[in-house]
């Protein structure tokens, strides 16, 4: 929604539309930077490209070099941009996160179950973790979108294998992914308090979710839901 100011001449209205707008983006940019960069001399060198970029649209409306509306356009699409960027390494690095608790949550399969779970559980949780951390990390600091990890090329390479494609492997990844969360989330686990001297018995146990603090749980549903759309655009290919 524009910024509305009265009791000034149209020509003024609209340069105070644009320098306002302009300002916007730049006080954007400065909370963006300060949740992203933490460098201080990278933060303040983005943030002065930021202004440049966004006064020299200002500069330009006010010299009759653009229209006001081209102006108000380009800085909503800076906006967007930025917003865009920020969402992507949210998104990267949320991925990364989860990827890192997957190999720890695997590794306490195996650790917790003696071995007997290593196999059908833990291990498979801790290569899709690496693979994930592969595939998120890459792609935030490469700022790519198409990184492939290896466990991933080798669901691919299987379903070659059967006579069919890369998209079949993609979705048997997902499908796994979202198996071994959904496996994480539901398995019994002791309770914080549970003691005993000899056996544990049922009451001692609790689904693994009810253990998990609210932000664990929080980013687990949304990598599955990341995971879910990826699966959609899989299928709809």
């Amino acid at each position: 929604m524009r910024p509305q100011k009265t009791n000034c001449p149209p020509t003024r209205c609209d340069d105070w539309l644009v320098s306002e707008a302009a300002a916007n983006v730049s006080r954007q940019a400065c909370t963006l930077s300060a949740r992203h960069i933490n460098d201080g001399t990278l933060r303040l060198q983005f943030n002065r490209e930021v202004s440049y970029y966004t006064q020299g649209i200002v500069k330009d409306v006010s010299q009759g070099n653009k229209t006001v509306e081209q102006g108000l356009k380009e800085l909503k699409d800076e906006q967007g941009s930025l917003l865009s960027q920020s969402w992507e390494v949210i998104r990267k690095g949320a991925g990364t996160i989860a990827g890192a608790m997957q190999i720890a949550t695997g590794a306490g399969i195996c650790y917790v179950s003696v071995g007997t779970l290593c196999l059908v559980a833990g291990v498979p949780m801790m290569a899709h973790g690496a693979n994930n951390v592969y595939e998120s990390g890459r792609n935030l600091f490469e700022r790519r979108n198409d990184i492939e990890g290896p466990l991933r090329k080798g669901y691919q390479a299987v379903a070659k294998a059967m006579g069919n494609s890369e998209r079949e492997g993609n979705i048997a990844y997902g499908v796994a992914d979202l198996g071994l969360s959904a496996y994480v989330l539901g398995r019994s686990v002791l309770k914080p308090d549970a003691w005993r001297l000899f056996r544990y018995i049922r009451t001692d146990y609790v689904r693994a979710y009810k253990n998990m603090g609210a932000k664990s749980l929080e980013l687990e549903i949304y990598i599955d839901f990341q995971t879910g759309k990826q699966l959609l655009h899989e299928t709809d290919k």
